[in-house]
């Protein structure tokens, strides 16, 4: 297989990648933390392209402090937006495929129909607004681009609602969880698994991509999966986002369509809750 780079490689979701990869033996990818390689700095780039000449490049690098971003607007364009323009234009010189991670988060969230790729989309905050930036300035520099919109990321690595959520437990007796924002969960290993499926297909069906795992859940369920995974005896009780007032406002309803890239890429995509129990028996043993 021929060179990948991944930018953001010591995230949560490069993490996965790294381990999938090395699960199914796939070699020449190259992981890069956020020193190794800069996506403000032209230079940097430039040098990576040069040493690995890359035919496809994983963009994880992201700003993702959703709440911070509503102050730090100017540090969140610059990673979300001209980090991901400077990529696109480095994959143009070298003829590179560039594989995009975006998020739920550019919609409005306000009808509760499953969202298509070609839904309008209507962000509600800094951090939906710079990732749709970062994804229109990619579309408009770069053909060769495939853009993943996911949501609510967990897995064994990283920090994420999932090991939050454990950690929580260990310290309290009750906990309050807001029940009315629907989306679903989304195992970072699973998400990683698709990437490396995408890459394998050699199917260049360039575009805007929907992937989360299949089903439904509030953030309520999610943690009751959680817990009843984890054999946690903790209670839990469903409150509404007007009961927990955040910076940011989160999209009501993000529940992704996915049926363009199972039928784009022939991809299976596991339930939520079966997914978690896989998570859940790793972060215990």
């Amino acid at each position: 297989m021929e060179n990948i780079i991944v930018f953001g490689g010591a995230g949560q979701l490069g993490q996965c990648l790294k381990k999938v990869a090395s699960d199914r033996n796939i070699h020449n990818v190259h992981f890069l933390s956020s020193t190794e390689g800069d996506i403000l700095i032209g230079e940097a780039i430039k040098n990576v392209f040069d040493h690995y000449k890359p035919t496809f490049v994983i963009n994880c690098a992201a700003y993702t402090a959703v709440d911070k971003a509503e102050d730090e607007v100017e540090t969140a364009r610059k990673i979300n937006k001209t980090g991901a323009e400077n990529l696109a234009m480095a994959c143009k010189a070298s003829s590179s495929t560039l594989i995009h991670i975006s998020t739920d988060f550019v919609f409005k969230g306000d009808v509760a129909d499953p969202l298509t790729e070609s839904d309008p989309t209507g962000p509600t905050g800094v951090y939906g607004f710079t990732k749709l930036e970062g994804e229109q300035g990619i579309a408009q520099l770069l053909n060769e681009h495939i853009i993943i919109r996911t949501s609510w990321l967990y897995s064994e690595y990283g920090n994420n609602f999932a090991k939050t959520m454990l950690k929580l437990a260990a310290d309290r007796d009750l906990l309050k969880i807001i029940a009315d924002q629907v989306g679903t969960p989304t195992y970072a290993i699973d998400l990683a698994g698709a990437i490396f499926d995408i890459i394998a297909s050699e199917n260049i069906a360039f575009g805007i991509y929907h992937y989360s795992n299949e089903g439904v859940a509030s953030w309520y369920d999610f943690a009751k999966g959680i817990f009843d995974l984890a054999g946690t005896t903790i209670k839990v009780l469903p409150i509404s986002t007007a009961e927990y007032p955040t910076k940011a406002t989160r999209p009501p309803y993000s529940v992704l369509d996915k049926t363009k890239i199972k039928h784009t890429f022939g991809i299976e995509i596991p339930y939520w809750r079966d997914s978690l129990s896989v998570c859940i028996n790793k972060l215990k043993n």
